[in-house]
């Protein structure tokens, strides 16, 4: 029984380095990863922005939205970064999920076909 299952380990092993090599697995992993690299950099440049324009010129996000209002364009910033980021990972989530997630699938099977 065990040299049934160190049979079946070394086989799947096998069929996970065929799909890594897979060329259509090597071109989604990298724009998966650019996607990723480029969608944190851009999260990143919001937030460090905000945090500036606090740290730089309070009296900017200090302002208040309307002369009779309490509510400051800092609320109004500060929840844009939030909802921004939010939706942000979900386009990469709809993405990785989709699109990726495909290229993903047809890798497998290319390589499962190959083993017929």
């Amino acid at each position: 029984m065990k040299q049934n299952e160190t049979h079946s380990r070394e086989a799947e092993k096998e069929r996970a380095a065929r799909v890594l090599a897979h060329p259509a697995f090597r071109s989604m992993a990298r724009q998966k990863a650019w996607l990723g690299w480029s969608f944190s950099a851009i999260v990143f440049a919001v937030y460090v922005a905000y945090i500036w324009v606090i740290g730089t010129s309070p009296q900017t996000l200090a302002a208040k939205v309307s002369s009779d209002g309490i509510t400051t364009w800092g609320i109004w910033v500060g929840m844009f970064v939030i909802v921004f980021s939010f939706v942000i990972t979900l386009v990469y989530v709809w993405l990785a999920n989709g699109k990726f997630e495909e290229m993903t699938q047809k890798a497998v099977r290319e390589t499962q076909e190959g083993e017929k």
